[in-house]
């Protein structure tokens, strides 16, 4: 499969070239940049020398479709929702990590990330892109939108309880650590490092964009509406997620009882690591362990 990847020359893009390089069924044979047309894509990403001579070039509708099956797209949020509409009226198959297509609602563009959707028509072709929850949508989808990094965490580990009808659904807490590396190539005062070392700072402890996709799932996992309070901090690090999810039981459960319904939701899953170590340091989950991988550690 040849694959193209838009906006290439972040964080994100870089990840996803690096990831699809060494896939075996994927071949990244077109990469875009606003800002470094001509240049060799490890000039900017270094430790992708000697894994390929691509060059980064203009981003060319016509000339993608015709020399990629799959295109991903990994640019801002607001800049994606007219690359994702071209692409997509021209039949290519894409994968958008930005925000612009997670939500299924327009009002809930507007309720978080305060402007108006130009293309509502188009959020309902969208699937959300988490494997576990939706994945014989993903495989016959024109259009998947990789979801927020807090709101995959956060969705992955309340599933099975949700699922199973096992918490209080009117009572749920999302506390999220994340590092730098999660505002983007672009950055902010913020992310620098003198700003950054040493801290532990909360950052929109009320109507944080991710809430608006964890109700959005959570919801539909349960079949009604739900309403999650989430708190988001900065952390010291580059890289990596801890969500720690605070919920109440509607009744007494056994321990062992809860981990047989993670093992039925997860047993399977390539990518989710259920941990219950009951001696040493790494008992929980610790994103030290995840870091540059496509695992997600869940446990309690």
């Amino acid at each position: 499969m040849k694959v193209g990847i838009v906006g290439a020359s972040g964080y994100v893009g870089g990840e996803v070239v690096r990831l699809l390089l060494s896939h075996p069924e994927a071949e990244v044979s077109m990469v875009t940049s606003t800002k470094h047309v001509g240049e060799y894509l490890h000039r900017i990403h270094p430790s992708l020398k000697s894994f390929t001579e691509l060059t980064f070039s203009e981003l060319n509708y016509d000339k993608m479709s015709d020399n990629c099956d799959l295109v991903f797209t990994t640019v801002p949020h607001g800049t994606a929702t007219e690359i994702v509409k071209a692409f997509y009226d021209r039949g290519m198959k894409i994968i958008d990590l930005s925000a612009d297509y997670r939500l299924h609602n327009p009002d809930d563009y507007t309720k978080w990330y305060g402007w108006e959707h130009p293309h509502p028509d188009y959020l309902s072709k969208s699937i959300f892109g988490i494997p576990e929850l939706h994945r014989d949508k993903i495989k016959n989808a024109q259009l998947v939108s990789c979801p927020g990094c807090m709101a995959v965490t956060s969705t992955l580990a309340l599933y099975p309880l949700i699922k199973n009808d096992l918490i209080d659904t009117d009572h749920i807490v999302v506390d999220s650590k994340i590092g730098s590396s999660g505002a983007g190539a672009g950055g902010t005062s913020g992310t620098q490092h003198a700003m950054r070392a040493g801290v532990i700072r909360p950052y929109k402890p009320a109507k944080h964009r991710h809430t608006g996709e964890i109700e959005q799932e959570l919801s539909e996992i349960a079949g009604k509406k739900i309403k999650v309070s989430m708190s988001p901090h900065a952390v010291d690090v580059v890289r990596g997620i801890l969500c720690t999810n605070h919920t109440f039981l509607k009744k007494e459960v056994d321990e062992k009882e809860i981990w047989k319904i993670y093992r039925a939701e997860f047993g399977e899953e390539p990518f989710i690591r259920l941990i219950r170590d009951k001696n040493g340091l790494y008992k929980f989950p610790d994103p030290k362990f995840v870091v540059g991988s496509n695992f997600c550690d869940i446990g309690f």
